[in-house]
């Protein structure tokens, strides 16, 4: 799988495109101003740098240095500046409570390790943090406008409110959408998203 992402993310061009997607962008004001954000499976930057565009201090990772690479000539061409580091999810080593934000864009991880992944990003996560999430449902299967080919990897409604516990959730919704996003989002999606405060 790190192989399948560093080869995409080395293709020329950027895989979703260069603008923030859509629901972070209509809902960054959800954030504190000048919060401290950490962007999970970042990829190719384009959340983060719109985040540090927008003055917040922003840390992110993904577990492909070819992604990196990319976030960071992005960041540079925009004028700012974003903490990028490489490693699996499992293997993140913040500080507990030192994060005042948590923004998942389409951050699908295997489901053996997805409760856990997302348990430990929680402990990251100050009391009182805020979540931005948007991902594909179980539904997205049958569309041809991204997202994982393994249902598993997929979100229900139901699984998300287990994986997501001690969390109240502000905005919660599926909806059929359509997406833009660069060369592998694009057409008509079905994904889960919503917006939370830990408690």
């Amino acid at each position: 799988m790190k192989e399948f992402w560093n080869e995409r993310y080395a293709e020329e061009g950027f895989a979703y495109g260069i603008a923030p997607n859509d629901f972070f962008k209509n809902n960054i004001a959800f954030l504190e101003d000048k919060s401290k954000v950490l962007f999970p499976a970042e990829g190719e930057g384009r959340n983060a740098a719109f985040a540090a565009q927008n003055g917040f201090e922003v840390y992110a990772f993904d577990y492909s240095e070819s992604a990196k690479s990319k976030a960071l000539v992005f960041a540079e061409k925009n004028n700012v500046k974003i903490n990028y580091s490489v490693f699996d999810v499992l293997q993140c080593n913040y500080q507990e409570n030192s994060f005042d934000a948590l923004v998942l864009i389409f951050a699908h991880f295997p489901k053996d390790i997805r409760s856990e992944a997302h348990m430990r990003l929680l402990t990251f996560l100050k009391p009182g943090g805020k979540i931005i999430f948007e991902a594909y449902s179980k539904e997205q299967l049958g569309n041809n406008s991204g997202g994982p080919k393994d249902v598993d990897m997929l979100f229900s409604e139901e699984e998300i409110k287990e994986e997501f516990p001690n969390v109240v959730f502000e905005q919660f919704e599926k909806k059929t959408i359509h997406l833009n996003e660069g060369k592998y989002h694009q057409g008509e999606a079905s994904v889960i998203r919503f917006l939370a405060v830990k408690k």
